[in-house]
């Protein structure tokens, strides 16, 4: 895979996945692979719950981890002796939430298959893309995308093998039930598959130019999900609620691996619903959950009455974009439910730092509420991060740079594109795209805040201003659901400040009410245009779309705005 790299970005890569000196090839798992991990855990207790599946109606069923194990086996029987699967070999899916879509992901990893999860929503394509970029040679579907993928199959380079998970078709793909019934439930793991073997190659959800793919190992999979287990003391007695989607890696590593590492439960909902939320946290007794900021607000503004306090302890990890302090307090007051903020990439496996989670009441709510940005917390031991300018040198205390990771959990690379790694690796750290600071506490440790996408930052005339900080006087405003601010171009400044806005139900307010509702903020970081709207653009995980809001402020490019 990278044969064809110079040794300086492989020197580059190799420095980037190195963790206080400590190499890539010293593995820090008790772990040979996926099946020893999983094996484990399913003969430490076979018959303790393991997986519970509720579909968008409410009906559910239930696995033990025996009975997944046997399932799973059936399924990496299914793809080496029908689909002649080898180890490294690209295997995807086209797939919602489902416990099957869970099964499959496993009996890849059992054979040393590489899993290729497709978000469902993808466009045709982007989907085409993915699978041939990524050189799929099975690709499992549901039922509902059966018609859509048959409809591009001429477009797929190398796929051999079109299968439905469910029931017949009118397009001769393979029945997954029909070939799964001849399968034993036993699978005879020769050990092809090492910690370093392919596990996963997700793409990049950007909004311009080609997406990536981002390709991770077994290892990383699994050191990722030991040091969540370590850094929440998660215990068999857990159970987490899943509704984030698990094409993505904070569904697949926080919710499923993370739990497995731990021998405990998982509750995967097919679907987030906002009116069932609560219900179901409580009817299952789970202990945590992980989600994205925008579930947070989904929450904030649902029907009050859906809410039923869940068990004492239950709180929730949140990542994956950016939360600000009115959010976080809001979600905190009304459900008096603790945030675990963290943060981290696909690039990086998932997470790469957390709030300590043994911060008392007070230093908690400061790291929160008392810097302009919720503290994205400290480096997991399996990463280190840092804050560098655009010449790879750590900036000072409190000066905004671009947040860096190496370590352990950093990526392979990104599939078939040396020159993304080249710039991702330019310094021998992996470069996020995200700016943001630190902060010391008395220990001397790092405290690190996320103040937006450098490629979102508004340039206005030579100076960068962070869009987060002009969000969260926006989202003050009484009667504004949800508002953002946006940096359009402008022949003046190069960029001006306008603000995209969605208002509470009922609610009249008008663009000079909300402009004057700004005038805490300078004038030139004070937004000039107000558009108001009914949605804002979201990716598949929940990330609010900004640069896609730009085009609504193209009457404004030639207006220069006096204060």
């Amino acid at each position: 895979m990278l044969t064809s790299y110079t040794s300086d970005v492989l020197k580059k890569i190799e420095q980037g996945r190195t963790v206080n000196g400590v190499s890539y090839s010293e593995k820090n798992v008790p772990y040979q692979n996926f099946a020893h991990l999983f094996m484990e855990k399913v003969n430490n207790n076979p018959s303790k719950p393991f997986i519970k599946f509720i579909d968008h109606s409410g009906t559910s069923s239930e696995h033990s981890y025996g009975d997944f194990y046997e399932r799973v086996c059936q399924i990496a029987n299914l793809l080496t002796h029908e689909l002649d699967v080898q180890v490294n070999d690209r295997v995807a899916s086209v797939a919602y939430n489902h416990d099957m879509t869970v099964a499959l992901m496993f009996a890849c990893w059992m054979v040393g298959a590489c899993y290729v999860p497709i978000n469902i929503g993808e466009d045709d394509e982007r989907l085409a893309f993915v699978l041939n970029n990524a050189n799929v040679k099975a690709v499992f579907v549901m039922p509902n995308q059966v018609k859509r993928v048959h409809k591009l199959k001429a477009q797929f380079s190398s796929v051999e093998y079109f299968i439905s998970f469910y029931g017949e078709n009118d397009y001769e793909f393979l029945n997954f039930e029909d070939l799964l019934q001849s399968q034993p439930n036993v699978y005879v793991t020769v050990d092809v598959a090492t910690l370093d073997r392919e596990a996963l190659i997700v793409y990049t959800s950007g909004t311009t130019g080609t997406p990536k793919g981002v390709l991770l190992d077994q290892y990383n999979c699994l050191v990722d999900a030991k040091e969540i287990v370590s850094w929440y003391g998660f215990k068999p007695s857990d159970r987490a609620m899943l509704v984030l989607p698990i094409h993505h890696v904070n569904g697949i590593i926080v919710t499923l691996l993370t739990p497995l590492y731990a021998g405990a439960s998982i509750v995967l909902n097919e679907k987030f619903s906002a009116t069932n939320y609560w219900k179901t946290v409580k009817e299952e007794k789970c202990t945590y959950g992980s989600v994205v900021p925008t579930i947070l607000s989904f929450l904030n503004e649902a029907d009050r009455s859906t809410f039923i306090e869940p068990s004492d302890g239950y709180f929730l990890i949140c990542g994956a974009g950016p939360l600000t302090v009115e959010t976080a307090k809001s979600f905190t007051n009304n459900f008096n439910v603790k945030i675990n903020h963290g943060y981290g990439l696909s690039e990086t496996t998932c997470y790469s730092c957390y709030l300590p989670f043994d911060l008392t009441a007070e230093d908690y709510k400061k790291w929160m509420q008392s810097f302009g940005y919720p503290s994205i917390g400290i480096a997991l031991p399996c990463n280190e991060m840092d804050i560098h300018d655009e010449k790879g040198v750590t900036v000072p205390e409190g000066e905004k740079g671009e947040i860096v990771v190496r370590g352990h959990n950093v990526m392979n690379c990104y599939y078939g594109r040396p020159d993304a790694n080249a710039e991702a690796f330019e310094f021998g750290w992996f470069r996020t795209g995200d700016e943001g600071f630190y902060r010391l506490d008395e220990a001397g440790r790092k405290f690190f805040f996320i103040t937006g996408r450098l490629k979102e930052l508004i340039i206005r005339g030579g100076v960068n201003y962070s869009p987060l900080e002009i969000d969260e006087v926006i989202n003050k405003i009484q009667g504004v659901k949800a508002g953002m601010a946006v940096g359009f171009e402008n022949d003046m400044y190069g960029e001006e400040v306008g603000a995209y806005v969605v208002l509470d139900e009922g609610v009249e307010l008008n663009e000079s009410s909300i402009l004057e509702q700004c005038v805490s903020l300078p004038f030139s970081k004070r937004p000039k245009v107000v558009v108001i709207g009914d949605e804002f653009p979201v990716t598949s995980t929940g990330k609010y779309q900004r640069n896609k809001l730009k085009y609504l402020f193209e009457n404004w490019k030639d207006v220069q705005f006096k204060g």
